[in-house]
């Protein structure tokens, strides 16, 4: 009877702090199609999570702008409307200057490696820019570029007087750079201000303009690495806080580089195939960069980086120091343009 009762003990025992842990169920929100590779990533993220957490924490995925507007996905997370969203930093210019390093044109040169190099960069820089929520992680898609309606462009005087929707705050400058005009818009609402001539064109990577159907509107299409976006996973503070130790740790255990690699090679590789699919569609026109085009497509990049440095300096950080530590870390991932 005593080494019964002792062989229970012990069973009971295996994960006693996790048994006596409160359940959560977070809401994780985002703002592309249930269809899009972030969803089953997401889903698989929390499902991870539950895992590690001996199902203690449980997580229930929340697509398209059901919760809230995707420029409001960061207040959304600080505020509790949601408990971890995801978030394109680059939507709100000026707010988050140095995670828009990796917005930089001709950088990152890869999906799973640029998302692993550019994670293991920012955390330290995370708690500064991002501390009223928990830093999770940061990931890239694959290396990206423009589509127009119209007009073809092969260079970068090409886009003056063009009304063009841009990627993130970094393109902004650019295109407003080379004489071309901003459009502001959420990825959902491309489609419609391409067809209604609000835009001309979109700097956007190829398979999600398939899923969002901007296919439909567009005809030129640059076939070259020119930019990635930057996106992050943050979570509720109170809510992490809320939580036990053990719980702690299966978020940690998730909010980790090799994790920032799992949610972007997936999205990398659904995005390289949305190339092929253009190219089988009837009446579009897929072109490659000459290398003369393509240097004079980086030389007018190059004043980018004096004002993503002179924006890192406001905020009291040496930014050639980052700049130096971003590159170094790239290369250790094997994502850095050349």
């Amino acid at each position: 009877m005593r080494k019964t009762l002792l062989a229970l003990a012990l069973a009971a025992g295996v994960t006693p702090a996790l048994a006596q842990d409160k359940t959560f169920d977070l809401k994780i929100s985002h703002w592309v199609p249930a269809s899009h590779p972030l969803q089953k990533a997401l889903e698989d993220w929390a499902a991870s999570v539950e895992k590690a957490s001996g199902g203690t924490i449980k997580g229930k995925v929340f697509p398209a702008q059901q919760l809230g507007k995707a420029f409001d996905h960061y207040d959304m997370a600080r505020d509790g409307i949601a408990d971890v969203t995801y978030v394109n930093p680059g939507y709100q210019p000026g707010r988050f200057p140095i995670i828009g390093a990796g917005e930089l044109p001709f950088l990152i040169s890869d999906a799973k490696g640029g998302s692993e190099g550019l994670d293991a960069w920012y955390r330290k820089y995370a708690e500064k820019e991002m501390k009223d929520v928990k830093y999770c992680l940061a990931f890239v898609h694959t290396p990206s570029s423009l589509h127009t309606r119209t007009k073809k462009v092969t260079l970068p005087e090409d886009l003056k007087g063009m009304k063009i929707r841009p990627a993130d705050a970094t393109i902004a400058n650019f295109v407003t750079q080379l004489g071309g005009t901003n459009v502001q818009s959420s990825a959902p609402e491309v489609r419609d201000i391409i067809e209604r001539g609000v835009a001309d064109g979109v700097f956007f990577p190829a398979g999600s303009l398939v899923l969002f159907g901007v296919d439909k509107v567009t005809k030129f299409h640059i076939d070259a690495p020119m930019y990635v976006t930057t996106f992050v996973f943050v979570m509720n503070k109170d809510k992490y806080n809320q939580m036990s130790a053990a719980q702690k740790k299966a978020i940690d255990d998730n909010c980790n580089t090799e994790a920032a690699g799992r949610v972007g090679e997936p999205w990398g590789k659904f995005e390289d195939a949305g190339v092929d699919k253009i190219k089988a569609e009837a009446g579009q026109e897929v072109y490659k960069l000459t290398p003369e085009q393509t240097a004079a497509w980086k030389k007018a990049s190059e004043p980018l980086f004096k004002t993503w440095a002179d924006g890192v300096k406001k905020t009291g950080i040496d930014a050639d120091a980052a700049m130096t530590e971003l590159k170094a870390s790239l290369a250790k991932y094997n994502a850095l343009a050349q």
